[in-house]
């Protein structure tokens, strides 16, 4: 993936082409690369497009689709064939991998314009697994899940406590393990890979507010880690509660 800036000069390059009903404001390349970030970390992002019509634009707000994209600032009006820069604060926690946010811009006619950007997260941790089913739940019963964890790296063993959410309902033991994970379907102990054997537990998970309307069960795990303090690995526990 090429992340190289590119210039108005370049963008204007590209805005000589016939342009479409809803091709109003217009971001190259197209989807528009942020880059590479950590799992965790926050970033002030900028992209730089153009009002390629020959009519003023009036932007009534700028938003995102999608998680982690606040503090949207931009132009309020935006000249005919003029530039255009839209800046907003990133937060990659959570996220993992590669991803497809969407900038909404939307002007005082209510016609909507949307530019798409493209990045990759990088996280430090890999989970051999990360959703877990209860089947059928009955208030206070126990639940065990055992699965591994390991560095991206596979060099670098992770350290995990549960958050401080967690610890509400779950309890956690770590035991320090060698792994082989050439077959993520079937990992296995004594391999040359540092890693973590996870025991996660529960002795009654709670079921309070809008979960009391609901029969479906669905809990998010977080972890924390001192080696990889921006990161936010987690599981997802799944299930049906009992009637």
């Amino acid at each position: 993936m090429n992340f190289k800036k590119f210039s108005l000069a370049l963008l204007a390059a590209f805005f000589v082409a016939p342009v479409l009903a809803d091709d109003i404001i217009r971001f190259v390349p197209d989807p528009y690369p942020i880059g590479y970030a950590d799992q965790g970390d926050v970033r002030h992002i900028v992209i730089k497009g153009a009002n390629i019509t020959n009519k003023e634009i009036t932007l009534e707000t700028v938003m995102g689709q999608g998680i982690g994209m606040s503090n949207f600032k931009y132009p309020t009006k935006i000249a005919p064939n003029a530039a255009v820069t839209i800046e907003f604060d990133m937060d990659f926690a959570g996220m993992d991998g590669q991803i497809n946010p969407v900038v909404v811009m939307i002007d005082n006619q209510g016609k909507s314009y949307a530019a798409q950007l493209d990045g990759y997260v990088k996280n430090p941790i890999f989970f051999g697994e990360k959703l877990f089913d209860t089947g059928y739940y009955a208030p206070n019963e126990k639940r065990e899940w055992t699965f591994y964890v390991w560095g991206t790296d596979k060099k670098t063993r992770p350290d995990l406590t549960l958050d401080e959410n967690a610890q509400k309902e779950f309890k956690l033991k770590t035991k320090n393990v060698m792994l082989n994970v050439d077959d993520l379907g079937k990992i296995k102990e004594g391999g040359k890979v540092p890693g973590l054997k996870l025991t996660l537990s529960t002795s009654g998970l709670s079921r309070t507010g809008w979960e009391l309307k609901q029969k479906s069960i669905r809990k998010i795990v977080g972890f924390k880690s001192k080696k990889f303090p921006k990161a936010t690995p987690e599981v997802l526990i799944v299930g049906y509660w009992k009637d």
